[in-house]
Formats: structure tokens, sequence, C-alpha cells
């Protein structure tokens, strides 16, 4: 770094994003996108919406705000868009934490939460998780922290029920409670039901996981209109055009063709099983997964070596040198022939690991 940066950021530590090779030899399982491309409908609006580029976009969002407020059953002022659901959680950061408002989230979680926390100066704390990577919830009662969550959580894939959510809610009536809802949409239950009862929750979703989207950069949070009224207010203060006019087309063609979603769904879910059931028959051991990926370890190979060995063969996996995760590794459900050939893979690396001794 440069001798002109900030003495403020000497000591952050970037988020490190997944691998993203150039070229297409891999079999990407590694980030956790979708494997279907976006609908045709939601195709087709980008590119009606590119023709206009000259022109700056919406900064309402209002059309997309008005199709995902009927969908979702909330009124307008009670969501907001962002670039991503990164961005929508770094406006809580931002917004909702500081020194008489400390953040607090799980040691083992989605790995940008502490640097939100460090870029924006704040004070935070990991809570550890129980030996089988859950999180206990009565660990974050009361607490009267900014409670951060991820629901499920990554990269263990572990989903808390809607009654523990509403738990820690209720019980930090005086701290905001930010749950982070990237992969609910295959197999948790979603707390925007709750933002009528409690003032004090935010749930963020993104459109890059279920809706085939992550290229485009679309996330949003729900909350009571207050709080969004404050996210907007950083919002206006940072960079007010942060949706381009082609993510919010392609965002109001995907909400238009719900159909396709779930079915994409619904054939992730499938495929999550089948390679749950694999990975099993090979003596993996997994965490119960209710999101796009599952997370699992083998007795007999490091992750790191079972990592490299696949990427060896045009597989990638996403592996953590966290030492209370390195065993482990997160693997994206695919298309059904992506996981047969990680299988088959996989199957092949164990035999001759098994052979080599």
């Amino acid at each position: 770094m440069s001798r002109y940066l900030a003495y403020k950021y000497s000591d952050l530590e970037p988020y490190t994003p997944g691998e993203q090779p150039k070229n297409a030899q891999y079999i990407k399982l590694n980030t956790n996108e979708s494997p279907f491309k976006p609908s045709l409908l939601a195709q087709q609006m980008t590119a009606e919406a590119a023709k206009n580029m000259q022109l700056y976009c919406d900064p309402e969002c209002t059309e997309l705000v008005s199709a995902m407020s009927k969908l979702y059953g909330i009124d307008k002022d009670e969501i907001l868009f962002t670039n991503g659901s990164d961005e929508i959680l770094n406006f809580a950061f931002m917004a909702f934490c500081d020194d008489k408002h400390p953040a607090a989230f799980p040691d083992i979680t989605y790995g940008f939460y502490p640097v939100f926390a460090q870029v924006n100066s704040i004070p935070y704390v990991k809570i550890p998780l129980n030996e089988d990577f859950t999180i206990n919830v009565n660990d974050y009662l009361g607490i009267n922290k900014t409670v951060f969550i991820a629901n499920p959580n990554a990269p263990t894939g572990i989903a808390l029920p809607l009654s523990d959510i509403e738990k820690i809610v209720k019980s930090n009536p005086d701290s905001i409670v930010v749950i982070d809802e990237a992969y609910v949409d295959f197999g948790a239950q979603s707390a925007v039901g709750l933002i009528k009862k409690y003032d004090n929750l935010l749930v963020t979703q993104t459109f890059s996981k279920s809706r085939s989207m992550a290229g485009a950069r679309l996330g949003f949070g729900i909350a009571c209109k207050e709080l969004i009224k404050d996210l907007v207010t950083i919002k206006y203060s940072t960079n007010p055009y942060n949706v381009n006019r082609m993510t919010q087309a392609a965002g109001i063609g995907a909400i238009s063709d719900e159909k396709y979603t779930q079915n994409n769904l619904q054939t992730i879910i499938k495929n999550r099983e089948y390679t749950q059931n694999e990975l099993l028959r090979l003596g993996f051991k997994l965490t119960p997964s209710s999101a796009n990926f599952v997370f699992a370890m083998h007795p007999d190979i490091s992750g790191e070596k079972l990592y490299l060995e696949l990427k060896s063969r045009g597989i990638l996996i996403r592996h953590f040198s966290n030492p209370d995760i390195c065993d482990y590794n997160r693997i994206t459900i695919g298309t059904l022939g992506q996981m047969q050939a990680l299988i088959e893979n996989i199957e092949k690396i164990l035999n001759e690991s098994e052979d080599g001794k």
C-alpha cells in the first residue's frame, strides 16, 4: 500500500472473493452462483433498457419497488434496493453501528461482516458457534448490540427456525437485528413477515442466487419505513444512482417470471439432495444445508488437498484457510450433470488416495 493511505485503514483486511477464472475450462462450484441463465424475460428487458444508457437511471427504482412490494405483500416505503446485498449490509453498518452500538455476529459466517466493521471503524464482537456449527440463540438474547446473522448461515448452510429469529429480535428492542437472507429461498424460513411486528428488524436479500443475477448486482432490504428512511439517507449520501437501469430492468423481468425462479429453485434443491446422498455414500460428513451449497469434510483427505485435486481436474470448490473449518469445503450446487462430474472425480481422488497409502 502507498504512504498516502489513511492510517485508519493500515490494518484493514479486505474481503477475499471466490476465484473467478477468466476462461470457461472449469466446472464452477465455488461462489454460489446459479447454474441457470437469467429468465428470458429478464434478458429481454435488460437489452431494451441498454438502449438508453446515455440517461441516468431512476434513483428510486420506482417500477422495481412496485413489483417487489406486490410480490412480498409489503408497502413501497418498506423496501430499498441496492447494488447487491453487500451494499445494504454496508449501509446497515454505517447507519446502525457506532461506539455505543457495536456490531455482533458469529465467528464463522459471511466474511464481509468484519470487513464492513473495520472499514467503518466500528467495534465488533465475534460470537462462537456451537461445536456442530449451529448458532446458540441464547448468546444473542438481550446483548444490546447491533446483531448480524446470516440465515441460512455461510459457509455452513445451517438455518435457524423463524421462532429463534423472533426471540433474538424481541430480546433486543433497543438494538437493530439484521437478518441476511441471501440463501433463504433454498429452504429456510424468511423473517420478512416480522417487520410489521418489530421496528428493529432489517431483512436483507439478493437476486444473485435464486434469480440468477449475480453479475447484475441487485440486493434489497426490507424493514419498517423508519429504518428504510435511515438507509435511504445513507444511500443518498454515498451514491444515489446505485442500481443501474439495466439491473433494474433485469430485476423487474425476474420478478415478472416467478415461475421460472421457482422451477430453478426446486431443481437446485433436488440436486442438493442428490449431492448430499452421494457424498454421504463416499464417507463425507455434512452440515444440514438449507442453502444452494453443501459444507462437507472427509476424514481421509484434507479440505485443502481435495480442493487442489479437484481444481487440477477442472472443478472449482471453495476452501477456507480458517483453522476451525479448514477440513471442510463449500460446494455450490450446480446442474445435475455438474454434480455427477463432481462425485465421479471425488470418488477417483479418494480411490487414488487409498491406493497411495
